[in-house]
């Protein structure tokens, strides 16, 4: 990230790189969170402008950050705000964007937005972001820089690309000291949420997170912001998320998009509800009007899709039905991202109906079965594997998410107390990240590295033992569980066909297709594989 100073001389930035101008308010205010509404607009030489809202950061200091999202363009720039204060509105400056040159693919492929066919999540130059993503919830308030370092540089190894956060500690009971390194302890984002609202808030926990959220893009993986949580939270002690003041909902949301919307990121509105919740819809909608990028935004949905748990008795309120498409035809939403509980089961009839769900919006499973989580010996290793090429090959075409009990939670040490036996295992988050299963998702992805598979579509060549995705007759993607016969019809003539072990990510290159009507293939009984045909394409 580049800094500089509010002052009309030009900077120099690299397209997609961050920019930040820092501002000094001449006057006091009671609450600079809640009291200043200040945004800068960005106007290159062709008439196109983008709009970017600023955040305070503690004493009298405002701050904007701004991503160029073309090269070779001069940026002018203007503030304006809500008060009238010299130090804030009618500041102005221009900047000049220059080709990207460093290392991060991120930034040279550019930020995240949806695919033509709304199936997936490209870059801005049109290659494909298949989504392999993590749960490490609790790392924005209990993860320290070199504990972040540690687990970015391990996932960014095996191949995730993205994180879930819980941006702050959601539970209004939770009770520990103001610490990232003892039992019980987490940083404090806001210091009125265990009073129920999002008013005062804390710039150094921000500070802080600047830096954590910097060490994952460091390491090229994309965090995705979940303001405050609807469902369990961290520890299930009474979460802020679904009954916030929707006004002060929207107002954190945008304060995230100001601080993190100038780097690759995506925005769970919600997530472990009903999607409904109070100030959900409000938040999107704030979130088109202002996110100068449009970068993806979607809902992450609790298991009851169709009923309240097993033996519930309250408020039928609390557990609607929602069916894993609340919004479903707002334009505001981008991506749907159902749970399919922690019981340990492969549940893929979920992903299948929201892939036929209109209008289209791009699906996940964004919470399977935790691994170990609450049982040492459950979900663990190629169980996370098949459940990520079932699940994708079954309509959740967005990507895969993964899990790990004592990594979501960020416990400190293996011992630590505190949690609900169910939702942990005898495991500290460091632990955690060497679960075997884990390197199952990050295998999924590579393997797949290098295909354009965006917009890819279920083919109805599949059936209950053999699932297909197919996009046009130009790939197929094949997975058996248990080996056998494959049999395809109207497969293009040579093309390569490549069968993969997705336990080792192992090729064995086929030679070409022939032109024969319907292709039989013939892989080993007993055990997984998967069959890919189509030219290899996108740029890794």
């Amino acid at each position: 990230m580049m800094n500089c100073k509010a002052d009309p001389t030009i900077e120099t930035i690299g397209q997609w790189e961050s920019y930040e101008i820092s501002f000094e308010a001449a006057n006091a205010y009671e609450n600079p969170y809640t009291g200043v509404d200040m945004y800068a607009l960005f106007t290159d030489e062709t008439g196109i402008t983008h709009k970017r809202p600023a955040f305070w950061d503690g004493d009298k200091v405002w701050k904007i950050r701004f991503a160029p999202p073309e090269a070779n363009r001069t940026y002018s720039w203007e503030t304006f705000a809500n008060v009238q204060d010299p130090g804030l509105v009618g500041k102005n400056g221009t900047l000049f964007s220059s080709p990207y040159r460093g290392n991060n693919r991120l930034i040279q492929k550019g930020f995240l937005t949806v695919s033509e066919g709304k199936r997936n999540i490209i870059h801005r130059d049109g290659s494909p972001f298949l989504l392999v993503g993590d749960t490490p919830w609790a790392l924005p308030f209990r993860g320290t820089v070199e504990s972040v370092g540690i687990y970015a540089k391990d996932r960014q190894k095996k191949g995730f690309n993205a994180t879930l956060l819980m941006t702050v500690q959601p539970d209004q009971e939770a009770e520990g000291p103001d610490s990232r390194t003892e039992d019980y302890g987490f940083g404090r984002g806001f210091h009125d949420l265990k009073d129920g609202h999002l008013n005062e808030l804390n710039p150094g926990y921000f500070q802080l997170l600047d830096k954590l959220l910097g060490i994952l893009h460091d390491h090229e993986i994309v965090p995705v912001l979940q303001p405050v949580f609807q469902g369990f939270g961290w520890k299930g002690k009474n979460v802020l998320g679904n009954k916030a003041v929707p006004e002060e909902y929207v107002r954190y949301t945008k304060y995230l998009l100001a601080r993190y919307g100038a780097m690759p990121v995506m925005y769970l509105v919600s997530a472990d509800g009903h999607g409904k919740e109070p100030g959900i819809k409000e938040t999107g909608e704030m979130l088109l009007e202002w996110d100068a990028y449009g970068q993806p935004r979607g809902i992450h949905y609790n298991p009851f899709d169709e009923a309240p748990p097993s033996g519930y008795t309250g408020d039928p309120d609390r557990f609607p039905k929602h069916g894993n498409k609340s919004y479903q035809a707002e334009e505001w939403l981008d991506f749907q991202w159902c749970q399919t509980g922690h019981g340990g089961e492969h549940i893929l009839h979920k992903v299948e109906k929201m892939y036929h769900n209109t209008p289209t919006k791009a699906a996940a499973n964004g919470e399977p079965t935790y691994e170990r989580i609450g049982n040492p010996d459950k979900a663990t290793g190629w169980w996370q594997g098949h459940e990520a090429w079932s699940q994708w090959t079954s309509g959740g075409t967005m990507g895969v998410v993964y899990g790990a009990a004592g990594l979501w939670n960020w416990k400190l040490r293996t011992e630590e107390p505190g949690f609900d036996a169910w939702s942990t295992t005898n495991a500290s988050w460091e632990e955690a990240t060497a679960f075997e299963g884990s390197k199952f998702p990050g295998l999924f992805g590579k393997s797949l590295e290098g295909y354009d598979i965006t917009d890819i579509e279920l083919s109805n060549q599949g059936n209950d033992r053999q699932k297909v995705l197919q996009k046009g007759d130009s790939l197929y993607v094949a997975y058996l569980p248990e080996g056998g016969k494959l049999q395809l019809g109207g497969v293009r003539k040579d093309l390569p066909v490549v069968f993969l072990d997705p336990k080792t990510g192992e090729r064995k290159d086929q030679g070409n297709s022939s032109e024969e009507e319907t292709k039989s293939y013939d892989l080993p009984q007993g055990e997984p594989w998967v069959v890919i045909i189509g030219e290899k394409s996108a740029t890794p």
